[in-house]
């Protein structure tokens, strides 16, 4: 019996190398980016707002959106008791200022121009981070972000809109300093 082996291709090298260079790489480095190892559980504590200026759904859409941000992305768990992490803090200022940035322009039939008024949304939030398995991560910092808008918007339409866009940013601000570590 005599057989012929044909169309037989031999793996080259190069192939095998790339293969052992990205084990190595992925073992050596997590994508995650997340600094959290130990940890397993979380409590976040309501925001209460403090602020001179109250906003009334702020406080509970803030603490309800951060704490979604922290069981949606990570593998944290919820807890009221003992937890291996705890944040809480308050809101301190939400306040709404004319300012002076540049905006659009509106040519009236006239030949004239009138500038529209802007006005600025401002929240800032004071944070307490407290990580029990590793203290030296734990922090106390301020956040404020802020929202330009139009000053012909209603109350209503700046609360369900300008408001979400700078507690997102504040959130997003305080998640990566707790989870990225970068």
């Amino acid at each position: 019996m005599n057989f012929k082996i044909k169309n037989i291709k031999i793996v080259q090298p190069k192939f095998w190398l790339l293969v052992l260079c990205l084990s190595v790489l992925n073992s050596c480095y997590s994508f995650t980016g997340s600094s959290l190892k130990d940890e397993k559980t979380i409590q976040i504590n309501e925001f209460p707002n403090n602020a001179p200026l109250v906003n009334p759904t702020l406080s509970q859409q803030f603490s309800t959106d951060i704490q979604n941000r922290f069981l949606q992305r990570t593998t944290l768990k919820g807890t009221k008791e003992n937890p291996d992490i705890l944040v809480e803090g308050e809101i301190t200022d939400y306040s709404i200022t004319p300012t002076t940035i540049s905006s659009n322009t509106v040519s009236t039939n006239s030949g004239g121009v009138i500038q529209e008024s802007q006005n600025k949304l401002t929240i800032t939030v004071k944070v307490h981070y407290e990580n029990k398995l590793h203290p030296e991560l734990s922090f106390d910092r301020t956040y404020s972000d802020e929202a330009v808008f139009n000053s012909n918007l209603s109350q209503s339409e700046i609360e369900s809109s300008q408001v979400k866009i700078a507690t997102d940013r504040i959130i997003n601000k305080i998640f990566n300093d707790i989870v990225a570590n970068w």
